[in-house]
């Protein structure tokens, strides 16, 4: 609820502080005076796009603020905590402009941007009047009103969710079909290169193991002949028997050195002992060195093989091991692909006609609740005196979306027999009004601490029809807050606070005033919407019978 608007230096307005009540408040005052200014202002503070020249003549910045007070529960205070900003009660939107254009908004005292803002507006403050092609006007919104006006949400949220799922199983669905296909377009390459690989059967570290075995074949001839005269120089004709004899010369003639050979000796049994090991050593390679010849063109023939096959899939040969599994495997799924299909066209068929079936609910609630409206709306009417209008909610197909496969339009036909058409199509001005306010009566529900607003919307009509959209408005207020900027004096007579808005010259400066009004002043305002410029006692009457019920 809309506590205080405070505004200092916007258009013509120097300063000026206004305390809004619950209930029915009304603003009168001569065209021009300044009403639409404060309507101009608040949407400003509440960060609507609006009029770029706000900042009046000559000062050096414009600001408004504006307090607003937060029930329990109010809409509000979620944007509030998700937005990151403390909950409390009070709730102080503040916003200056500068003549160049540059905005700063603050929110209870926390910089805030101009989304925030109009994200707590959409939950604190609802304009109407008869140029309202953004809310109650506008075809695109009637969707939404009807299934508030019907207490949808559940039905709306499972839709949504449906549609969600399937959507979701679609892309899963699609996604696997893309894959598929581009899988089918190198099937062939797939199946000759797993063949190719399994038929060579490459392993880790395979080509290491034959280079080195290659080089050594390569190099066989030439050290076989060494490694023969090295075996020579070490056996019986070379080293050992040399050995051998040194040991029998040296065992003859121990006993009579008396210890000095024993050192010796056993040197020289350790020497024989390593020589064994040599030989042993020297006759196990030249056994490795004795190979088929063929051995040398099959070590060849694997090592190039793999080489040329790792450039052919430009990875390296010890790569080839991993190539070959994740081919395997790419295979596989194109092999398997059918059935994943299978599976996911059953999911997808399944959330289709689970979003089917919800939308078919939806749509049926939905009718359920145009009827009620409509006749929700034919009971507003009447007292408005359009008894003889008629009111309908019109359905038609709509591709299907998260939000059902309907599209729904109020129309309105003004007279009977006449074509029902587009609200803003077929109403006249004074007729506009009053079915917008019939719709607003029926839409509000439990909006409980939004403000509304209307400007003007009894424009074109007077008598007991003003008196009777006077009556409306007033209980639309009841328990809330409903704003009304008017030139009827019957609407204005029923307001339970009344504000005049005036202009002024001062020091040669046009300024506009806000006036609130007491019971005397009432009159007299009133009296001047009855009766014009010049005020009369019967004017007077007329507006104490008025403002009397």
């Amino acid at each position: 609820m809309l506590r205080h608007l405070d505004i200092r230096n916007m258009l013509i307005i120097d300063r000026l502080e206004l305390a809004f009540q619950p209930g029915l408040n009304v603003l009168t005052g001569e065209t021009g005076a300044g009403k639409s200014i404060l309507l101009d202002a608040l949407g400003f503070v509440l960060g609507w796009r609006g009029r770029a020249d706000l900042v009046r003549s000559g000062a050096d910045q414009g600001e408004v603020v504006a307090e607003f007070h937060l029930s329990p529960g109010h809409p509000a205070r979620a944007v509030l905590a998700e937005a990151g900003f403390p909950v409390e009660d009070e709730l102080i939107l503040r916003r200056v402009n500068t003549p160049e254009g540059r905005k700063t908004a603050w929110v209870n005292d926390r910089r805030a941007s101009g989304e925030v803002l109009r994200a707590l507006s959409d939950t604190l403050v609802e304009l109407h009047g008869q140029q309202d092609d953004r809310g109650l006007l506008d075809p695109r919104q009637h969707r939404a009103m009807l299934d508030q006006f019907g207490a949808l949400g559940d039905l709306v949220a499972a839709t949504r969710a449906a549609w969600s799922e399937r959507r979701a199983a679609l892309r899963a669905l699609e996604s696997a079909e893309a894959r598929l296909a581009e899988m089918r377009a190198e099937e062939d390459f797939l199946r000759h290169a797993v063949a190719e690989l399994d038929k060579l059967d490459p392993q880790p570290g395979e080509e290491d193991a034959l280079d080195i075995r290659r080089r050594l074949m390569q190099g066989a001839a030439r050290m076989r002949e060494d490694v023969a005269r090295a075996a020579a120089a070490l056996g019986l004709d070379g080293a050992e028997g040399a050995m051998g004899d040194a040991r029998r010369w040296l065992d003859g003639v121990a006993d009579r050195a008396e210890g000095g050979l024993d050192a010796a000796l056993s040197a020289l049994e350790r020497a024989l002992v390593e020589l064994g090991e040599a030989q042993s050593g020297v006759e196990r390679f030249a056994e490795a060195l004795a190979f088929n010849p063929a051995e040398l063109e099959e070590t060849e023939d694997r090592l190039f093989a793999l080489r040329g096959l790792a450039r052919k899939h430009a990875v390296q040969p010890d790569d080839l091991a991993g190539l070959a599994e994740d081919l395997r495997g790419r295979l596989a799924r194109l092999d398997g692909g059918a059935g994943e299909i299978a599976g996911l066209k059953a999911t997808a068929d399944a959330a289709a006609a689970t979003y089917d079936a919800a939308a078919l609910a939806l749509r049926a609630a939905r009718r359920v609740a145009a009827q009620r409206l409509d006749a929700a709306m034919a009971a507003e009417l009447a007292p408005l005196k359009m008894e003889r209008a008629v009111f309908s909610t019109v359905f038609e197909d709509a591709p299907p979306g998260p939000d059902g496969a309907d599209t729904v339009t109020f129309t309105v036909a003004t007279n009977p027999g006449a074509p029902a058409g587009p609200l803003n199509k077929i109403a006249s001005g004074g007729e506009l009004s009053r079915f917008l306010l019939a719709l607003k009566v029926c839409l509000t529900g439990d909006d409980s601490g939004l403000t509304m607003i209307f400007d003007e919307i009894d424009r074109g009509v007077g008598g007991a029809t003003a008196d009777a959209v006077g009556r409306r408005l007033k209980a639309l207020a009841e328990g809330g807050q409903v704003l009304v900027v008017t030139h009827s004096p019957q609407v204005a007579a029923l307001g339970a606070h009344h504000w005049r808005v005036a202009k002024q010259v001062e020091d040669g400066l046009t300024l506009s005033r806000v006036v609130p009004l007491d019971a005397g002043a009432r009159v007299d305002e009133v009296a001047r919407m009855l009766a014009g410029d010049t005020v009369t006692e019967a004017a007077r009457e007329a507006a104490r019978a008025l403002l009397a019920g």
